[in-house]
């Protein structure tokens, strides 16, 4: 689970690292509000969405006098933000973080992450920050310095020094950046944490370590100990399909494809995404429906599916372990004639009950594509596709 920006910085907050001055506004009204009482600035007004890549597409901007922040205000709250991290539609903007201006004299990177080749938590820094780092490791890899945490006592003082030096700080920075670095991993572990990352950690021109951005993802699998941060999650910024599915218990993932596939079990999913793809097909999700799931619920995941328009036909692969292979049929039935679907679908049932399902299809007369392996259903589909 992601956090806004303002979030991160909440999280920073309570570890002590330090962050400008600022504040989130909801509403134009907020913002007006703010400019009341706030001095001289500049400021620096960003917009909060899951994504990065905000300051290229205007969605981040200096402003020095009321009248700039407002218009920006009116521009962005309630419109939709597209960054190279976004779909087409790009994201709601329905937050302002509203900072004040930090003159800055270099950028860093600093980012926590888990390694999973080593099984171990890695702290990665860089003095090319404020940029993506993914380019860093392509174009400059010796620029990234790297330690490994110790998964039972965490980051050490003297591995903080050590990265502060690989980064050309003088000793007074050195010290600072140690805190933070202590700091940010006693967060990263605290909090169940997938990443932290600061991005730019800045030297302003007084010589002192700011935190000017902050990015936090908080392992979804915690939720049941992180209860605090998970109650911080915006579904305004996921995909609907997906947030629906999700609170129906199924797990969905958006694609780019024109082939919606409905399969039960992930390694089911995945392997039937790879023959697809092997036959020059590309699908349009990734729709897990699982083993115990109700006859409501599959008619509720093949609607999710019919109703993505880029879909142009579906193809449903059930292995009838847990559930019932003609519950599957049935459900397939009952969609089609409540929503009059007209999209080509090809069924591949195996396993408990899967005769009786293909009875149920077979005698439904719905023009409903039967295949008998699932080989067999993706040249069908990819065939019906094209």
């Amino acid at each position: 689970m992601n956090l806004h920006e303002y979030q991160a910085k909440q999280l920073f907050v309570q570890y002590d690292l330090p962050i400008p001055k600022g504040v989130v506004c909801s509403t134009f009204y907020d913002v007006e509000r703010y400019f009341l009482n706030a001095g001289y600035g500049p400021w620096v007004l960003k917009c909060q969405i899951y994504a990065g890549g905000r300051g290229k597409q205007g969605g981040v901007q200096i402003v020095s006098s009321k009248k700039e922040a407002l218009t920006f205000a009116k521009h962005w709250l309630g419109n939709r933000l597209v960054t190279h991290q976004t779909d087409v539609i790009g994201q709601p903007v329905d937050k302002i973080l509203i900072e004040n201006y930090i003159n800055v004299k270099k950028e860093l990177y600093f980012g926590i992450v888990i390694d999973r080749n080593k099984s171990r938590v890695m702290c990665v820094v860089s003095i090319a920050g404020g940029v993506d780092i993914e380019k860093i490791t392509k174009t400059s890899p010796h620029l990234l310095h790297q330690v490994t945490l110790h998964p039972l006592i965490g980051g050490q003082l003297y591995q903080g020094r050590v990265l502060g030096y690989k980064l050309g700080l003088n000793v007074t920075q050195v010290n600072q950046f140690s805190k933070i670095f202590m700091s940010s991993a006693s967060m990263f572990y605290d909090n169940d944490l997938l990443l932290a990352e600061i991005n730019p950690l800045v030297i302003d021109t007084d010589d002192n370590l700011i935190c000017l951005d902050g990015k936090i993802n908080v392992d979804n699998n915690a939720c049941f100990r992180q209860t605090k941060l998970f109650k911080m999650y915006d579904d305004t910024q996921e995909d609907t399909r997906e947030v629906y599915a999700k609170k129906l218990g199924l797990s969905y993932v958006s694609l780019k494809g024109n082939i919606g596939c409905m399969v039960n079990g992930a390694g089911l999913a995945m392997a039937t995404m790879d023959i697809v793809k092997f036959y020059g097909g590309e699908v349009a999700n990734f729709l897990d429906v699982g083993g115990n799931v109700t006859k409501g619920n599959l008619i509720k995941a093949l609607e999710i599916i019919l109703f993505d328009q880029k879909v142009k036909s579906v193809l449903i692969n059930i292995f009838g372990g847990i559930v019932c292979c003609d519950l599957v049929a049935e459900s397939i039935i009952e969609t089609i004639i409540s929503n009059s679907v007209t999209t080509p679908i090809v069924v591949r049932l195996e396993g408990n009950n899967a005769k009786f399902g293909y009875n149920r299809l077979i005698n439904s007369r719905l023009n409903i594509n039967i295949a008998n392996t699932l080989i067999d259903a993706i040249q069908q589909i990819i065939t019906i596709t094209k």
